[in-house]
């Protein structure tokens, strides 16, 4: 299984001194983050791209080129390009530009947003929101596959012919699909043959696992190979359990409270932030060890190929963010190679 974190760079205030960071100071933390995850060996490092004042980055593919001349072997990728309101040509050409930089590391990561703000900024109507996305991803996927492409939409000029460069090492680049609650995008994924990122960050993971299902029948029935599947969660892990939840607790109940507001929830207890810290629980925060047995505990479910952790919900302290990545690839991601490296050998010997 491949292990990796992703970030949106939050820049909220810090529960604990009553700061805001600026957003030069969360970038560059940002790249110490990334450059300590490849250096503990984990797998991959997202970046998100947001249009709102409370997150550091709007351009993802410039963060990862900043960060790739500090770290060696760690893929990077988007979590997520906005492509709905992005022009495909332009994000092609960017991560074929860092693929190129990186040796061959780059991955693109698309979806339609949660948060609607780049529609209004770029010009896009949100009664097109499923049309833009459905459109914008074939060209992009058009563009991955050949160096000229003929194609015509509704929502951007035509191609009729011209070439799309640089080419990237990687061909076709990696995409995939990123998908919340829309069984329609998991199956869209399946039935493309992509890879698919699924966001649990509330309720019991069980509840999820159709989507799995759903794609890779879809994949089946569109006479592909199976894709990957990769679960994104919140989490973050310190040397105990209580004090990864009394560190997580302020920030993260903040953060949700905030982004509650806006879409009618209830703000967050302590009663209910500890309920998802359980096994059956949506949040990965705790000591390795529970996040280990977490972890696997999902992979018995969905038996998925990659595990993504969000570092952080909320501002937390760099100091303990990098703790918490470093513990993430010293201390949980060995277990979790060695357990499940073990499962597949078992899995395949004959009966």
């Amino acid at each position: 299984m491949q292990l990796g974190i992703y970030s949106f760079a939050e820049m909220t205030m810090d529960a604990a001194t009553g700061r805001t960071v600026t957003p030069a100071e969360r970038l560059r933390d940002l790249i110490e983050e990334i450059e300590l995850a490849d250096q503990v060996g984990l797998d991959v490092f997202g970046v998100g791209e947001h249009h709102r004042p409370d997150f550091a980055v709007s351009a993802p593919a410039v963060v990862l080129a900043a960060a790739l001349e500090r770290t060696q072997r760690i893929r990077l990728t988007s979590a997520v390009n906005v492509l709905s309101s992005d022009d495909p040509v332009r994000v092609f050409q960017q991560f074929a530009t860092l693929d190129l930089l990186s040796g061959g590391r780059a991955e693109i990561m698309v979806g339609r947003g949660s948060f609607i703000e780049s529609f209004p900024l770029f010009g896009y109507d949100l009664d097109d929101y499923d049309e833009l996305f459905a459109e914008k991803l074939d060209l992009l996927l058009r563009v991955g596959d050949d160096e000229h492409v003929r194609w015509s939409g509704k929502h951007r000029a035509a191609l009729n012919g011209q070439g799309v460069y640089p080419r990237p090492i990687q061909h076709p680049i990696p995409v995939w699909i990123a998908v919340g609650g829309t069984p329609a995008s998991a199956v869209r994924a399946g039935r493309l043959g992509l890879p698919l990122a699924l966001g649990i960050i509330g309720g019991q993971p069980e509840r999820f696992a159709p989507f799995a299902d759903l794609h890779r029948q879809a994949a089946r029935e569109a006479g592909r190979d199976i894709p990957a599947l990769s679960i994104n969660s919140h989490g973050y892990i310190a040397p105990s359990s209580q004090q990864a939840s009394d560190e997580a607790f302020p920030p993260f109940a903040a953060t949700m409270d905030r982004i509650g507001r806006e879409r009618g929830w209830p703000p967050m207890s302590r009663a209910a932030f500890e309920a998802s810290r359980t096994m059956r629980g949506a949040n990965f925060v705790g000591s390795p060890q529970e996040v280990v047995d977490k972890i696997l505990f999902q992979h018995q479910i969905f038996g998925h190929q990659r595990f993504l952790l969000q570092f952080s919900v909320g501002t937390l302290p760099h100091e303990q963010v990098m703790r918490s990545i470093e513990l993430f690839g010293t201390e949980v991601a060995p277990v979790i190679r060695r357990e499940i490296g073990i499962a597949e050998k078992t899995d395949m010997q004959p009966d």
